[in-house]
């Protein structure tokens, strides 16, 4: 079978996320090299870049898929899962025992409990023959996400080496909280929205 442009570009989204994943593990802030950060950056910046992509060809060229429609929110939450996940590495925990990142894992289980609740959610509406498309808290929460990491990385790779460090901090404080909370907020609209087939369910 072969792939569409649209597909294709978010197979290649998947492979930039390896190559991100590979890079951020290999970082640490006991020896700090700002330009591998900068690195992980750029990638995810393009990563992000071809969602939009990749969406925007496909619904010009009418050629969405039931491929694309299962590929490209698997590879969204792999990328963004991914990141978060490694934030709470101890790799970032300096020697005050501080995860400089501001990620704790509690935080982590929230955003990936939220992503596996949601694609039971679609998976077990669709297989009913009842379509559970991506709302626009959903879309809004991807982006704030995405935000949220990218700026976690710009500061991990430059807030401690400019005066502007602790504006950096509070900027990324308030965004992971964002996050946390859009999150959740995200999930429970999902499960309100499939209430209806889930009451059906248990009848």
């Amino acid at each position: 079978m072969k792939l569409n442009l649209p597909n294709q570009i978010t197979l290649s989204r998947l492979l930039l996320a390896i190559i991100f994943f590979v890079l951020l593990s290999q970082f640490s802030i006991h020896r700090h090299v700002g330009w591998k950060m900068d690195l992980c950056l750029t990638l995810f910046v393009v990563a992000g870049v071809t969602d939009w992509l990749d969406g925007y060809l496909a619904r010009r060229r009418n050629q969405i898929t039931s491929l694309g429609r299962m590929l490209d929110p698997f590879v969204d939450k792999v990328l963004v899962c991914g990141a978060f996940i490694l934030f709470t590495s101890t790799e970032f925990v300096n020697r005050d025992l501080v995860n400089v990142t501001g990620v704790s894992p509690w935080m982590v289980v929230i955003i990936v409990g939220r992503e596996l609740l949601v694609t039971g959610l679609r998976g077990f509406s669709e297989s009913r023959g009842k379509p559970f498309a991506a709302d626009k808290l959903g879309k809004s929460k991807t982006i704030i996400q995405m935000v949220t990491a990218g700026w976690i990385m710009l500061y991990l790779g430059h807030g401690d080496l400019t005066q502007y460090g602790c504006w950096m901090s509070e900027v990324k404080t308030g965004l992971i909280w964002l996050t946390v909370l859009i999150t959740a907020i995200s999930g429970i609209s999902y499960l309100y929205k499939a209430k209806d087939i889930l009451l059906e369910e248990s009848e």
